[in-house]
């Protein structure tokens, strides 16, 4: 599993340039393209050993760098997936498993030899890729400082970036995209797991890059919730709002779901 380095250029033959901002000394990319073709489909499967999710955005990517240090940290698809249990531990034990692998032979036709058990809701621990040869996180006790982030301060550059998404064979939905705001002062990024298992599981990983361009601080805050489905359909129902349109709504489910895990790492950049 690559948790440093590994896949930041764009695959060969689509050329897009990406969006760039320069500010008080960090550099802020975000690269949108449409999802991959058939090619390097294949190649990302056979470099991955499992079969990628039904939308593949494997160009799209967002980064953070700070050029004096050597210090970035960029979130990719391949990378992300990278971090899938591959070895069918992690598997949902539910019917819907045979049906997904079904669906997505088919939908591979000639690369289905390659499917083989792994965790098929694609759910992931990645963190973001961090530069391997530059500052590197360390364990911190300071949270992100969220009065900061309620100040009205306009906003400089805005960019929400897909990397995957999968209906799991019409039984539910799992995704990874990236938000990133940047204002005078500071930034911050979202990357957001969002997994819905019908009649199973709720499962959300969150993780936020806050920078203080002033200060040169960098915090990474990781949080993992999860809930079974009924408990939070029964949750749903009792606010009078339309259960269905609440099931995908990853902002209001994140408000339901306990927390089960929680980490913060700091780093300042000299």
């Amino acid at each position: 599993m690559a948790a440093n380095g590994g896949m930041t250029e764009p695959y060969p033959g689509q050329a897009g340039k990406p969006n760039t901002l320069d500010h008080r000394g960090f550099r802020i990319i975000t690269q949108k393209l449409p999802i991959l073709k058939a090619g390097p489909i294949e190649d990302m499967t056979n470099r991955l050993g499992i079969a990628p999710p039904e939308m593949i955005f494997g160009d799209n990517y967002v980064a953070i760098e700070h050029p004096d240090t050597g210090w970035s940290i960029n979130f990719n698809a391949f990378d992300a997936l990278d971090r899938v249990d591959k070895t069918g531990n992690s598997m949902l034990q539910v019917a819907h498993s045979s049906e997904w692998q079904k669906s997505r032979e088919h939908h591979q036709g000639d690369i289905k030899e390659v499917v083989k058990p792994f965790d098929w809701s694609y759910s992931t621990d990645y963190k973001g890729t961090v530069a391997r040869d530059g500052p590197q996180f360390q364990a911190s006790t300071k949270p992100i400082p969220l009065d900061l982030l309620k100040r009205p301060d306009p906003i400089k550059f805005f960019d929400e970036v897909m990397l995957y998404e999968d209906e799991l064979a019409d039984n539910g939905i799992t995704m990874l995209s990236i938000k990133i705001r940047v204002m005078a002062d500071r930034l911050l990024l979202l990357s957001r797991f969002f997994m819905r298992l019908d009649e199973v599981v709720f499962r959300i990983r969150d993780t936020r890059v806050f920078v203080e361009f002033g200060t040169r601080e960098v915090i990474r805050e990781s949080i993992e919730r999860e809930e079974q489905f009924e408990t939070v359909r029964r949750k749903l129902a009792s606010t009078g709002q339309e259960v269905p349109n609440m099931l995908r709504d990853a902002n209001k489910l994140s408000e339901m779901l306990p927390v089960i895990s929680k980490q913060h790492e700091a780093l300042v950049l000299g």
